[in-house]
């Protein structure tokens, strides 16, 4: 793969109220503002009243009710069964139909969010997580500061080999909703490696690389994520990309108690310059495990150049110190 290599620097928000009168008159105009009304003679003939027409709507509410309260003191009363006639009913078939609901509902899988661990293979540890009523959910792995986000099967379940950081392995997985578990092993042989995380959050474009006892870009010894098997020490990538925000962790452990020679495995962090962060100012962070059992953080924040230097590389050769390796 052709790549163009840059060295990068590391930087640290009235009413108002109209009050309206309104005058209404029944059966007249409004008058007018600026018109002086004229007195004229009224003459007004009084008819003899005649008996009031019956009120025939009231009459007919006041039936209605009256037939409500005659219904209600007309309602036949039926007899109140002594409590000693209540009894259970016995339904053909009920019994099995009981049955089969408390097998049903003791069928259904317990929402418990359970974490197992084991010790693996170069002082690792199988992480298991059961969680029967979160599937194809996102959780997140905490481990000694290193933090990483995966997601659930369709059973709810996640296995995953995670390098530990401490020979008393501690670590929590937690979901969105708050449930999650703990988990503590013990951890054998960790004095056996080295171990580097270099661990982001988002679309950075961050690579861990070491090249082993002189080895070149490209040749046996050269290790990185997309290397495979290609030298004594191996890169393990932890984290789903496609979570939302995920949080994503590479790390290169080497067997330093085993590794049979004196040299020297000299350390990089990479930044691919991609769509997703040129022209933006990206952060990660590093752990460092010696052999001395000492952990060492380190951030780091990098400025990537603008959008027309897509495809190229900035290689950050200082930022993680290289290994010494001694026969022992």
């Amino acid at each position: 793969m052709s790549r163009i290599r840059l060295l990068a620097m590391v930087f640290g928000t009235a009413a108002c109220a109209l009050g309206m009168g309104y005058f209404v008159q029944h059966d007249a105009p409004a008058p007018q503002a600026a018109a002086v009304p004229q007195v004229s003679p009224i003459q007004q003939s009084v008819l003899k009243p005649e008996a009031a027409a019956p009120e025939t709507r009231d009459e007919l509410a006041l039936s209605n009710m009256t037939h409500i309260f005659a219904a209600r003191d007309i309602a036949p009363r039926l007899p109140r069964p002594a409590s000693a006639d209540l009894s259970p009913v016995s339904v053909p078939g009920g019994e099995g139909l009981r049955s089969g609901i408390d097998e049903e509902l003791s069928a259904q899988p317990s929402c418990d969010v359970r974490l197992s661990a084991e010790p693996a293979e170069m002082a690792s540890v199988m992480l298991s997580v059961s969680a029967p009523c979160l599937p194809n959910e996102r959780l997140t792995v905490h481990h000694n500061g290193m933090i990483f986000t995966e997601t659930t099967d369709a059973e709810g379940s996640l296995t995953r080999i995670v390098p530990a950081l401490s020979d008393t392995a501690v670590f929590i997985v937690q979901f969105a909703t708050g449930a999650g578990d703990v988990v503590v092993t013990r951890v054998p042989g960790l004095a056996e490696y080295d171990r580097v995380v270099l661990q982001w959050a988002g679309p950075t474009g961050f690579q861990l690389h070491a090249l082993e006892f002189g080895a070149g870009y490209g040749e046996a010894g050269h290790v990185w994520h997309g290397s495979g098997a290609q030298g004594q020490g191996v890169v393990t990538t932890l984290g789903n990309p496609d979570t939302l925000t995920p949080h994503l962790a590479q790390v290169y452990t080497f067997p330093s108690g085993a590794a049979g020679r004196d040299g020297t495995v000299a350390l990089s962090v990479e930044a691919e310059i991609t769509a997703a962060n040129c022209g933006r100012e990206v952060r990660a962070q590093t752990l460092e495990l010696r052999s001395d059992d000492t952990l060492r953080p380190r951030d780091l924040t990098l400025a990537v150049p603008d959008c027309t230097a897509q495809g190229d590389f900035l290689v950050l050769n200082n930022l993680v110190e290289d290994l010494t390796i001694a026969v022992r």
